[in-house]
Parts: structure tokens; C-alpha cells; sequence
């Protein structure tokens, strides 16, 4: 967001441009990519986290002047972020990945059920939005604790209080006393919720062993693979890629598989088609490898289709995620493998 539109925005439609907006900007922006990874992280949407850091940011610069810095200018920011989280989590669902709410098929002839009317799905989070101008975005990422996508989709089955405090604890780890002051509460109580919410997270979701992937350049060539046995429609190179209880699932789709024989046996069967019917671009989610997809029309054109967003374990891919969002596809195509 440019300060002309910042300010445009601030002043009802004229241009101000003050020594305390500069100020503002100046000292706050730094912020503004870990708070929308914040928001992120509460509410399992890139539209609706950039949405909050708009409405955060917005509120700061309104009691900007009140101020007295008792708290660090960060915890100020992470309290009014936090505090419009839990209001607009009071009126939306969470968001769930498909292995969330059902049991998986190891057939790959099973009748797919219909998207549910009114579900909202987890999203998954370009790197390139929440990493520092100029740098790796794999490298940023990975550093980051709690922005894979296992942990994401783990966070949406706590309660919002829960994943608040969880979340500045665990993952940002401020002390109890900044928590306390950001949720308005004392420190005994966010010990006892902080409890709550590690006994309740499944904290086995996401392994050691899925953080161990190949180096980067090993990544890539396994990535070159994928994306060649796609375009190709090559299911048997496809299947060497893979783990034997390889996961795979579809959101908006319920209906998930488990297993190399049921996984492949669906792509290839019943997504794959004729050669070139697909082109992936890889790019990164999450922290992880991921691949923008465009598929080919009945008039032979390309329209944008998707998101694979790809979890290792070792050299071989363990779970696909395939968000068939094709306004997801824009936030990943400006976003390359690497900067």
C-alpha cells in the first residue's frame, strides 16, 4: 500500500502528506509483513489477514498521537491486530482443510462429493507477501515458526481466544505479561488458556520428520520431475515422487485419498488428461514447494485453475494439497521459486 493511497484513505479523499504521517509510516511499516502473517495465522485467509492489517493499520494511525509507549510499538500494533482478529472471528466459521472433517478413501474410483454450500476452506499464504523485500523467500519462511500448513489448518480447531494466545506464545514468543497486556487479561489466565490450547492442538501434525526436506537444489530437480510428469501426463514418473501413504486432497472437494495405489490411480485416471492439457509454474506457500496451475480449456486456451501446495518428507512428497481457487493463482504467479 503506497502512502498517497495510505493517506487518501485516512483523510476521506484528500492527499495529506504530514511530518506525523511520515512518521507513522516510517516507524510502523516495518511491522507490516509479520502482522499480516499474524493475521494469517488467525483466520486461515490471505484476503481476510490483508484485510486486518488494512483495519489495523488504520486504527494505529488514528491514536497514533495517544500513544505513551508504556508497550513496545510492536506489542501496541500486535494488540490492535490481535483484538480486530477475535471481532472478526466472531462472526465467520474456521476454516478447515477436507482431511479435517472427514475419513479419507483408499479407492480411487470413489464418487467425489459435492463441494458443501457455505463452507469456507483454509487458504494457503504466498511466501513472497510475508518476506522482507529482497531476500529468499525461502530462507525468510522457513525461519518463521507456525506458517506451514499443517500448523495453520491445526490452529483453525482452536478456539479464537485459544489461537491467540497460542499463536503469541508459541510462535512469536512473547512473554505472558505482553500477552496479557494484548488480550486485556492477566498472566495467570493466559497461562491457564495457553495450556488449554497446547493439550487441545495436535502438535503430532506436523512431524520433525515433515520438516526435513532435500536441500534446495535436490527440491528443484524433484519439483522439475512433478511438473514434467504432469504436463506430460506421465502418472508413472508421477508415482516414483511419491511416499505410500501419500495423502492428497482437493479443497473445495471433501472427499480426500490416502495411499500411493489411490492417489496415483485418481491423477491419473481422472485429473491428468491428455498431454498439455496442464502447465505449473513452481513457486512457494506456506514455507513449502508449491505450484501455480493453468488448464487448458475446450478452445485450447489456458485459464488459471490452482494451487498445489506440496509436503515432504525426505526426497518423497507425503501430502498434496490442491486448492482449486483460480483467484488464488494470481497472488503465486508474481511470486517466482526464488528472488
Amino acid at each position: 500500500m503506497s502512502s498517497p493511497e495510505f493517506n487518501k484513505g485516512l483523510a476521506g479523499g484528500a492527499l495529506v502528506t504530514t511530518r506525523a504521517n511520515r512518521d507513522f509510516e516510517d516507524l510502523t511499516d516495518p511491522f507490516r509483513r509479520e502482522l499480516l502473517a499474524h493475521c494469517y495465522r488467525m483466520l486461515g485467509s490471505v484476503q481476510d489477514a490483508e484485510d486486518l492489517v488494512q483495519e489495523t493499520y488504520l486504527r494505529a494511525w488514528r491514536s497514533f498521537d495517544r500513544f505513551e509507549g508504556r508497550s513496545s510499538l510492536r506489542v501496541w500494533l500486535y494488540k490492535i491486530a490481535t483484538m480486530a482478529c477475535l471481532t472478526a472471528l466472531e462472526a465467520r466459521r474456521r476454516r478447515p482443510l477436507p482431511s479435517d472433517l472427514s475419513a479419507p478413501s483408499h479407492d480411487a474410483g470413489q464418487a467425489l462429493a459435492p463441494p458443501e454450500p457455505g463452507m469456507v476452506w483454509l487458504q494457503p499464504m504466498p511466501d513472497g507477501l510475508i518476506a522482507a523485500p529482497g531476500s529468499d523467500p525461502a530462507a525468510t519462511i522457513n525461519s518463521q515458526a507456525g506458517i506451514r500448513l499443517a500448523f495453520i489448518a491445526a490452529l483453525q480447531m482452536l478456539s479464537a481466544r485459544q489461537r491467540a494466545v497460542l499463536i503469541l506464545r508459541d510462535v512469536l514468543s512473547m512473554r505472558a505479561a505482553e500477552v496479557a497486556e494484548i488480550l486485556d487479561t492477566t498472566t495467570v489466565a493466559v497461562n491457564s488458556v495457553l495450556r488449554r490450547a497446547r493439550a487441545q492442538l495436535e502438535l503430532s501434525r506436523l512431524t520433525e520428520e515433515e520438516l526435513i526436506e532435500p536441500s534446495e537444489a535436490e527440491l528443484r530437480e524433484i519439483l522439475d520431475e512433478y511438473v514434467d510428469a504432469f504436463e506430460r501426463s506421465d502418472i508413472t514418473t508421477l508415482v516414483g515422487l511419491l511416499r505410500a501413504d501419500v495423502v492428497l486432497e482437493m479443497p473445495p472437494i471433501p472427499t480426500w485419498f490416502t495411499g500411493r495405489e489411490a492417489v496415483a490411480g485418481f491423477l491419473g485416471s481422472r485429473v491428468m488428461g491428455d498431454r498439455g492439457h496442464w502447465r505449473l509454474t513452481p513457486t512457494r506457500a506456506n514455507g513449502q514447494p508449491a505450484l501455480a496451475t493453468w488448464g487448458r480449456g475446450e478452445d485450447g486456451r489456458y485459464g488459471a485453475h490452482g494451487v498445489h501446495v506440496l509436503t515432504f518428507i525426505g526426497d518423497q512428497i507425503a501430502r498434496i494439497t490442491v486448492f482449486q481457487t483460480a483467484d488464488l493463482v494470481p497472488l503465486f504467479e508474481r511470486i517466482p521459486w526464488s528472488s
